[in-house]
């Protein structure tokens, strides 16, 4: 047992037995029982005097003032979650991350760091006003430092495009001013968890937002005369033609951003006010993730883990960019990896380095394509291959051409369902009894996103709907609080629609059954549409009625 901080204190002088008997005292009249320390803080207790007796009661060392971090060394966690609970990280080392904390009794924070992030976590006792302020400074400085940029550069860009010469826009490329900009704009999209960044000309501005969680938000605002440097400073990164502003342009960054690897792929196209650029922001260290963290449910997760581990075969995974495939095709192929299989992947480009499997990027520039790379990857004796996306005839056909001679076939396609994907690949010109005799399985997928536990409440609102659709209990929204960024939702989670091919469904494939007649039989076989897995999902309260209905379409 710790010794009570009244003895501690009259044992160290800082109060009298008096002075703790009348804190006592107007602790028992209060009816919300402050803590001691607090009343205590009231009469003339200092603030160091109360963080030295809670450090001699909790075993935990006081923090020094030259232990204050310049910037925080894991950016990962938001402002509102360090002020709410008081903990201010300090630095990491030998994957110990060490943190001064005001509250030794509130240990919860820690434990979940501690299970979220993996490192074992050092806690250091200091006041809740250096934690705050220190916070303050810190996170303050991500706008003062966005501004001063901002101000360093402005003085010296021209004021007109059109009289921008091409050594003009590579000289303002290399000014650091620009330079600091720019990468300020990539790491606190970073940090804010962005997938893509949107930096987009207007006739009086620059307008940048990142998308977090699959919707757009305003971020910055950059003066318009700024627009030919940052675009030309992001084409300069991304090794394209700076001088070419007429056609659209594609190119690649790699760099570290924000203490992380990061890999964005850039995208140019004209537009009457300037250059349209969108930066896909791949983050190469971030955590894996596992089958069962994805969104499946329990028996959805046993049927899809016996179809990958059929010896041969197409699988093919659906849905719109930014709907998950590559997760789900990287945890996919984590689960079937073994040292007496050979995995080849080919990928534009490669998002997340796995070790044993044999990675490929696409490079179309140096006719190294899908098609191309795949034709070459059959001779060197795979089990298993996964190709990136099929995108024409020619890839399809080498794809199908591997299912049948022994090997697992991984790859996606952009349709609406999973029916869809049969319907599409015979659209390309691929034979019917070729898919009927490969393709295995198809999964269509889509993110929705959860809903905030912070400011989660019961949605009354959309009660009568949810009746509609034989949900009878307790379904929720999120209100909007900081931690969500006032959205009321905070992180995204998959839905899924799994059609397994069957001898059924490969007689309907011979006769060229319609997608709507696939997609019966195959409702009438147990399949669930991505809709109904959404609306579980809503059951479970992990999203809303308004985010389903958002992403998936009217079944007919």
């Amino acid at each position: 047992m710790h010794k009570r901080i009244g003895e501690i204190l009259v044992g160290l002088g800082y109060i009298t037995e008096e002075a703790l008997q009348r804190a006592l005292e107007l602790q028992e009249k209060e009816p919300d029982r402050r803590r001691l320390g607090e009343i205590l803080a009231e009469m003339a207790l200092r603030e160091e005097e109360l963080v030295q007796a809670l450090s001699i009661q909790f075993s935990i060392p006081v923090l020094s003032k030259d232990d204050l971090p310049d910037k925080l060394p894991l950016d990962r966690l938001s402002q509102e979650f360090l002020k709410e609970n008081l903990i201010l990280p300090l630095r990491i080392e030998d994957n110990q991350l060490s943190v001064a904390i005001a509250d030794p009794v509130n240990m919860e924070p820690l434990e979940a760091i501690e299970a979220t992030f993996g490192y074992d976590v050092k806690p250091y006792l200091t006041h809740k006003s250096v934690i705050i302020s220190h916070l303050n400074r810190l996170f303050a400085s991500r706008e003062a430092m966005m501004k001063k940029a901002l101000d360093d550069v402005q003085e010296d860009i021209p004021v007109e495009e059109s009289k921008v010469e091409v050594d003009t826009l590579t000289g303002l490329a290399q000014e650091k001013g620009i330079i600091q900009l720019v990468n300020l704009l990539i790491e606190n999209a970073v940090r804010d968890r962005a997938s893509d960044i949107h930096i987009e000309p207007e006739e009086d501005i620059l307008r940048v937002r990142y998308r977090i969680d699959g919707v757009l938000y305003d971020k910055e605002v950059i003066p318009v005369n700024m627009t030919p440097a940052v675009t030309s400073r992001i084409k300069l990164l991304a090794t394209m033609n700076i001088a070419e502003r007429r056609l659209p342009q594609d190119g690649r960054i790699r760099g570290k951003y924000a203490g992380k690897e990061i890999d964005i792929r850039v995208s140019t196209i004209p537009t009457v006010h300037g250059e349209s650029i969108v930066m896909r922001v791949l983050d190469r260290g971030s955590i894996f993730i596992g089958l069962e963290d994805i969104g499946f449910d329990e028996i959805l997760l046993k049927h899809y883990i016996e179809l990958i581990h059929r010896p041969y075969g197409m699988i093919l995974i659906t849905g719109p960019t930014g709907s998950g495939k590559s997760t789900t095709l990287y945890a996919s192929l984590d689960r079937i990896n073994s040292p007496d299989k050979k995995i080849i992947t080919i990928e534009e480009p490669v998002e997340y380095v796995m070790k044993g499997i044999n990675q490929i990027n696409v490079q179309p520039r140096i006719g190294l394509t899908f098609a191309n790379g795949l034709r070459h990857i059959v001779r060197q004796d795979p089990d298993i291959i996964m190709v990136g996306e099929i995108r024409d005839l020619e890839t399809a056909g080498i794809a199908i051409h591997a299912a049948l001679t022994g090997h697992l076939i991984f790859s996606t396609l952009h349709t609406n369902d999973a029916p869809g994907a049969i319907t599409r690949l015979m659209d390309m010109g691929v034979e019917n009894y070729l898919v009927s005799s490969t393709l295995i399985g198809v999964m269509a997928q889509r993110l929705v996103r959860r809903v905030c536990t912070h400011c989660k409440v019961e949605d009354l609102k959309n009660k009568e709907i949810a009746f509609e659709f034989n949900i009878n209990n307790t379904i929720y929204r999120g209100e909007g609080c900081e931690h969500c960024s006032y959205t009321g939702y905070l992180g995204r989670i998959a839905i899924f629609e799994l059609l397994i091919i069957n001898d059924e469904i490969r007689e309907m494939i011979m006769e060229k059954a319609t997608t709507r007649e696939l997609r019966q039989k195959a409702i009438e076989q147990g399949m669930r549409t991505l809709r109904e897995d959404g609306l579980e999902k809503v059951k479970q309260g992990i999203t809303t009625i308004d985010e389903v209905l958002r992403v998936t379409q009217v079944e007919l």
